[in-house]
């Protein structure tokens, strides 16, 4: 499979991802599963324990790196990293499973989980920062905990505790991110967990958009380190390919910001108008949502897509 691929460009590319799986080595992924309806996950103790042994187990089995985590109860968010070509069959592995375990142990029939897993590939620093910290913030948003670190079923107190503990999450690859130095770097993390407290994202299995959305808030929060972290990654180059001058979400924001969508014939202002354009569809925004993101109709927004800027 080519990176240029024409499903990973324009209008066909989704930033969560049903279908189509994203499979390269190397590529951090968002990972979200949930229960069918509105049927749990995980009643007990020792169901939320099963998950994290099949977890544990995956990490030899499949050649996998776990970066964060949150089970809940009727869903879950992992942070990965596939070393090879097989996450689509890792994953499998593990929720057939765990369904396998949870039906016979509740003595239950039919489909646990509602679907194929969810993949959001994290393009550049700020996202994987960005899902990391929305992560542990599930349970502070559902209400469960005041503060992230203090509930059992996530990664958080692995990123806030004064010391590293053993562990098949490895916290280290987002902490870096946000200092040089480990104890800094949790103390920091910790500070910024806290400092969101109240700003928590929308339910980004409901809602289109919402880590981005919340990147852009976090980016309004923590200017300077999200400027520093607002470069392409190499995983960003590799995955987009076609695209490889993707913007982070912060300084997209600046340029929506700073561009008249007022009507304009001249060629800078079509430019402007396409990359724009071009940059949202790109993050998997629809037209539609295009179209009400810049107060524009959806018919402009085709224009501004077949328009030529030569």
């Amino acid at each position: 499979m080519k990176y240029n691929d024409k499903r990973f460009c324009g209008n066909e590319q989704r930033i969560f991802r049903a279908r189509h799986k994203i499979t390269e080595p190397g590529v951090i992924s968002h990972v979200t599963q949930r229960a069918a309806g509105k049927e749990p996950l995980f009643i007990d103790d020792t169901d939320y324990l099963t998950m994290l042994m099949l977890l544990k187990e995956s990490v030899e089995k499949f050649d996998l790196r776990y970066y964060a985590l949150s089970l809940m109860a009727n869903h879950t968010h992992i942070l990965l990293e596939p070393r090879e070509k097989n996450l689509p069959e890792a994953m499998r592995s593990i929720f057939s499973r765990y369904a396998a375990k949870f039906n016979t142990k509740y003595q239950r029939k039919g489909h646990l989980f509602g679907g194929p897993y969810r993949q959001s590939v994290c393009l550049d620093n700020t996202y994987l920062l960005t899902a990391s910290i929305y992560i542990h913030l599930n349970p502070v948003r559902a209400g469960i905990v005041d503060k992230a670190d203090a509930y059992r079923w996530s990664s958080a107190s692995l990123y806030c505790g004064e010391s590293a503990v053993e562990s098949f999450v490895d916290p280290g690859v987002v902490l870096r991110l946000v200092h040089d130095q480990e104890p800094e770097a949790r103390k920091n993390y910790r500070r910024m967990l806290e400092q969101v407290h109240g700003h928590e994202p929308e339910n980004a299995l409901e809602h289109e958009g919402a880590i981005e959305k919340f990147c852009i808030r976090l980016a309004q929060i923590f200017p300077g380190l999200f400027k520093k972290l607002g470069k392409k990654t190499e995983n960003t180059e590799k995955y987009l390919g076609c695209n490889a001058s993707m913007l982070d979400l912060a300084r997209l924001e600046q340029v929506i910001e700073n561009t008249d969508f007022s009507r304009s014939w001249s060629m800078e202002s079509r430019k402007a108008k396409k990359y724009i354009v071009e940059q949202l569809l790109a993050r998997g925004f629809k037209k539609t949502e295009i179209a009400g993101r810049l107060g524009i109709s959806r018919r402009s927004v085709y224009n501004i897509i077949n328009s030529s800027c030569d």
